[in-house]
């Protein structure tokens, strides 16, 4: 069970890492739709892990573009931490997983019709 100011923190992550996904990375990641369904973070504020779910419009597969944000831990921790300086003493490692949330819901549901 997170505390709240875990909890705090988990929120301001989410919203920062959106925000950097739609403006500041869309040259990098190319024409995809990018949104962060959920932030955990341990509880020495060290390690946050970032679940992503992702729509691929053009060419290329979820699983690229998740290798395209992996390459790019760093920079994007930079970016978090230009953000949020002021308000976090240490900025923590960034942790990209793939969040398959919806695609399990959609095979849940195709199951009940049947």
């Amino acid at each position: 069970m997170q505390s709240t100011r875990q909890n705090k923190i988990c929120r301001l992550i989410q919203q920062d890492m959106g925000d950097i996904f739609l403006r500041e990375m869309k040259g990098v990641l190319g024409p995809s739709l990018i949104t962060v369904t959920s932030v955990r973070i341990t509880p020495d504020l060290s390690i946050a892990r970032i679940y992503v779910s992702i729509m691929v419009i053009g060419q290329g597969t979820p699983d690229a573009i998740l290798a395209l944000i992996r390459e790019n831990g760093s920079d994007l921790r930079r970016r978090l931490g230009l953000r949020e300086g002021k308000q976090l003493r240490i900025i923590p490692q960034l942790e990209f997983y793939l969040d398959d949330t919806l695609d399990y819901m959609e095979n849940i549901e195709r199951l009940l019709k049947q």
